[in-house]
């Protein structure tokens, strides 16, 4: 996160009226909403995640065991729980 000074891009009006409120801090403001993205979905983490979850669900349905997908994938039993059981 980058330091702006608020001179720099806001109207006096707007710096006056936050004055009112704050001054001399380091004031935190948030991206909208809309422009947030969701972990993982940049990086395409989030994806693989899904892919590999998918994967370990479609495995339990055809009959492996929770312990057979926890040693496979690397996960604890309580993980491919939460996966094979989620309503995903």
């Amino acid at each position: 996160m980058t330091y702006v000074n608020a001179q720099n891009v806001l109207p006096e009006e707007l710096i006056v009226e936050i004055q009112k409120y704050v001054q001399g801090e380091t004031l935190y403001i948030p991206k909208h909403e809309d422009t947030f993205k969701k972990w993982g979905v940049a990086s395409g983490s989030r994806k693989r995640l899904d892919r590999r979850n998918s994967k370990i669900r479609e495995r339990f349905t055809n009959g492996s065991t929770i312990d057979e997908l926890a040693e496979s994938n690397y996960l604890s039993v309580e993980t491919i729980k939460k996966i094979v059981y989620s309503h995903n």
